[in-house]
C-alpha cells in the first residue's frame, strides 16, 4: 500500500467522524431554545436545556480539532500528489 492511499484512508475516516459529530451537533442544537420563560412547574425543561449545553460545548473542541487535522491532511494530500506529478514529468523528459 502506498503512502498516498493510506493518506487517503486516513483523511476518509477522520472525515467520516467529523461529519457523524457535526450531524450529532445539529440534532443536539435542533433542540436548544434561545430563551425559556419557565415557572417553578417547568423547571425540568431548564434542566434538559443545561444538558444539551454541556454536551454541545463537550463535542465543539472536538469537531474544531477535527475540522483542522482534516484540512491540513487535505492540503498535505494534494502536495503529495501534486510533487508525484511533477517529479514523474521531470523524469519523463
Amino acid at each position: 500500500m502506498s503512502p498516498m492511499v493510506g493518506l487517503l484512508i486516513a483523511w476518509g475516516v477522520l472525515t467520516a467522524i467529523l461529519i457523524i459529530l457535526l450531524i450529532y451537533k445539529s440534532t443536539l442544537t435542533m433542540h436548544e431554545d434561545d430563551q425559556l420563560f419557565l415557572n417553578d412547574s417547568e423547571s425540568h425543561m431548564e434542566k434538559e436545556q443545561v444538558e444539551i449545553l454541556s454536551k454541545v460545548n463537550k463535542i465543539t473542541p472536538i469537531v474544531k480539532v477535527l475540522g483542522a487535522v482534516s484540512g491540513v491532511m487535505i492540503l498535505v494530500i494534494a502536495g503529495l500528489f501534486i510533487y508525484q506529478g511533477l517529479s514523474i514529468a521531470t523524469t519523463a523528459q
